[in-house]
């Protein structure tokens, strides 16, 4: 048993966590053995470098060297249009340790032997019998004929002019102001946008929205595109479907360019049960990469899981971070079904509600944890800049502290409770019985000094059989209602004022980074569906409708603006990474909450009818204050009720546990954020 060397920093934020010293201890004695064995595989570096040996690989000399781990296999051969897909052409050598390797000496000339795109597989051999497979390091793969088959083939990627990246990365933000996209579906046309026409077209829109990071979606290989890219069949392919790798390296550029940082989503939770064109079964064995027995398999997500105790599926993955980093330029990473990966149950049916023995006990999967500490430590260690997210639902103690603490190491872990907590009040509670109370206690309920990534909703709320907040709460008025030149019904004035409240609310107290999911900016109708034989392929609601916010004459405009200003706040001011907010007020029958965040007196009235005039408010700070931001503004949609020349002047009073007092007038459905003059 190893005591992670500052443990002590551990139990400062979290005395609680001393009753577990023995199990944190035994966990990280766990990490320091594999960290071992990968010195004893040639140090972190050439380990997790691996691509650069494993897959097909294109000499200086133009001669092609290729390696593979497939230990049940009988025999490998390489086979495609280059050697007329002939099996005894160019078959591997056996090596040690389930290994294989071959040599293609380039073509007389000097040329390749493979030319650039072609299609090759690997013909493996199992049990006498014969399986054309991709290889599990393979970098580009495509479905050419997608109307005759589903069944993807591997293109030899060999560019006679390489893109190389340009633009330097940007620094890394204090604060994350999050834009999570997806290409495909980020045109407003019916169909698969591009990797280009999302670098042309939709960075710049993130960009003026006043966002310093993207969160991009679905670019690992995923065969059905339905999957949202949650079922991976290859791990170094970028999706074809929205271009050649270089189109996705022209993106990033571009986006460094803007000062945008990037962020992958990485699924190392689980991969496709495909077994023509993923990893599963790859050598014939139902083992491989993955548990060969019933830990092997998610019932849930019908997907395979991964074995992280074998030392080649921990070459693969840390080899594949290292890959989008290096060659694509990614500056860090969403780790996607955390909870999933560090609980035997998956968290299936887990109620979270058994206290830190729940954490620390038998249903904690030593071998997920302790991947997620290697990831994030070689991660943290070779890239300082780097920044890592944990999707973990389950509040496990310590994912967003230091993996020397004993933590596994991440920066930050998404907030998810939060728009659970928002659908079921829009489903459930009507505006008279809303519960301000316990809307702030659930919004502030996080570990202490471990960072939230707070979102009132994501990619999540906008599936099938679920709806936007925008949808909850306008629903089919916004089809007839939403231009200026029709009435302001009851309903789409409602709408336009929560979603502005929702959404600062959740950004300014709920975490220490802000998300948005593509279109949820402007209150995106509709849900998110993707082109499948259960809606005819249709992509009637695999799109984002930038053309309904870029009409003047329509009211999506003004959340849109209100949008944009939240984030430009937060740019000029920081606070999202400048400490906790203070909260001196929660009225529930006022419907009043009001709070400090680094020096912003930020002042929310839920009350569907009730304006308070004179309302006084406690602040810390004395002097004089005026508006900084103002939901009841006319170019948000408001009824501009509120002068925007107004100042507040501090009483000498102390109000609400606060030193000061002020009085401000704070109308219905209306949100303001004051700033010292």
């Amino acid at each position: 048993m190893s005591t992670p060397p500052h443990i002590e920093e551990l139990f400062k934020v979290d005395p609680y966590l001393k009753d577990f010293q023995g199990e944190i201890s035994r966990r990280y004695g766990v990490f320091l053995d594999y960290q071992q064995r990968i010195v004893e595989c040639g140090g972190i570096d050439k380990f997790t470098s691996s691509y650069r040996e494993f897959g097909l690989n294109v000499q200086p000399d133009n001669s092609i060297r290729g390696l593979e781990w497939a230990p049940a296999a009988q025999r490998l051969a390489l086979v495609g249009d280059f050697n007329n897909w002939d099996q005894n052409a160019n078959v591997y050598k056996q090596e040690q340790h389930g290994k294989w390797s071959i040599i293609i000496p380039p073509n007389p000339d000097g040329s390749c032997a493979i030319p650039h795109l072609s299609v090759i597989k690997i013909a493996v051999t199992h049990n006498g019998q014969v399986h054309f497979k991709l290889s599990p390091w393979a970098k580009y793969v495509t479905c050419p004929r997608p109307k005759e088959t589903v069944i993807y083939h591997q293109n030899f990627y060999n560019p006679p002019q390489k893109y190389e990246l340009q633009s330097p990365r940007p620094t890394k933000p204090e604060s994350l102001r999050i834009y999570e996209a997806h290409v495909g579906i980020s045109s407003s046309e019916g169909k698969i946008n591009s990797y280009r026409e999302f670098a042309d077209d939709v960075l710049p829109r993130i960009h003026k929205q006043g966002y310093n990071a993207i969160q991009l979606m679905a670019v690992m290989e995923h065969v059905y595109y339905a999957s949202f890219g949650y079922q991976v069949t290859s791990f170094f392919a970028v999706s074809s479907r929205c271009g050649l790798p270089d189109d996705l390296k022209y993106l990033v550029d571009k986006a460094h360019s803007l000062g945008i940082y990037m962020l992958l989503d990485v699924v190392h939770s689980h991969a496709s049960k495909n077994v023509d064109d993923g990893l599963n079964e790859w050598d014939g064995s139902k083992g491989g990469y993955f548990h060969e027995n019933a830990r092997g398999y998610h019932n849930l997500w019908d997907s395979r899981l991964f074995d992280y105790t074998k030392i080649e599926t921990l070459r693969l993955l840390l080899s594949n971070l290292r890959w989008w980093i290096e060659e694509y330029g990614f500056d860090g990473f969403r780790f996607d079904g955390v909870t999933s990966m560090i609980y035997h149950s998956h968290g299936m049916n887990d109620s979270f509600a058994g206290g830190y023995p729940m954490y620390f006990g038998l249903n904690a999967d030593t071998d997920s944890i302790v991947y997620l500490m290697l990831a994030n430590d070689f991660l943290h260690k070779k890239y300082p800049q780097v920044i890592t997210i944990a999707e973990e639902v389950s509040g496990m103690p310590a994912m967003c502290r230091p993996v020397e603490e004993g933590g596994q190491g991440f920066d930050y872990r998404l907030a998810m409770a939060l728009p659970d907590m928002w659908i079921k009040i829009l489903k459930h509670t009507s505006d008279e019985d809303l519960k301000v109370g316990e809307v702030v206690f659930n919004l502030e309920n996080r570990r202490y000094a471990e960072k939230h990534v707070a979102y009132a909703e994501s990619h999540d709320q906008a599936l099938v059989g679920d709806k936007t907040i925008a949808f909850w709460l306008m629903d089919k008025e916004m089809y007839d209602f939403m231009s200026v030149d029709s009435p302001l019904t009851p309903i789409i004035d409602r709408g336009l004022s929560l979603h502005k409240l929702i959404r600062l609310l959740t950004m300014s107290l709920g975490g220490e980074a802000w998300l948005n999911f593509i279109g949820n900016e402007f209150g995106h109708p509709e849900w998110l569906d993707f082109p499948r034989i259960g809606n005819n392929e249709s992509f009637h609601y695999a799109r984002r409708q930038f053309n309904l916010v870029d009409a003047e004459y329509l009211r999506y405009k003004f959340l849109n603006n209100w949008d944009r200003e939240m984030n430009l706040l937060e740019e000029r001011t920081g606070f999202l990474h400048k400490g906790y907010a203070y909260t001196s007020w929660k009225h529930d029958s006022d419907k009043v909450v009001v709070f400090e965040r680094a020096g912003l007196v930020f002042i929310f009235n839920f009350h569907p009818t009730q304006s308070f005039a004179d309302y006084s408010i406690g602040i810390d700070q004395p002097g004089k204050y005026g508006l900084a931001l103002n939901s009841d503004d006319a170019q948000f949609g408001g009824h501009s009720r509120i002068d925007p020349s107004s100042q507040y002047h501090t009483f000498e009073d102390g109000y609400a546990g606060r030193r000061h007092r002020a009085q401000v007038y704070i109308p219905c459905r209306t949100a303001i954020v004051l700033e010292k003059l």
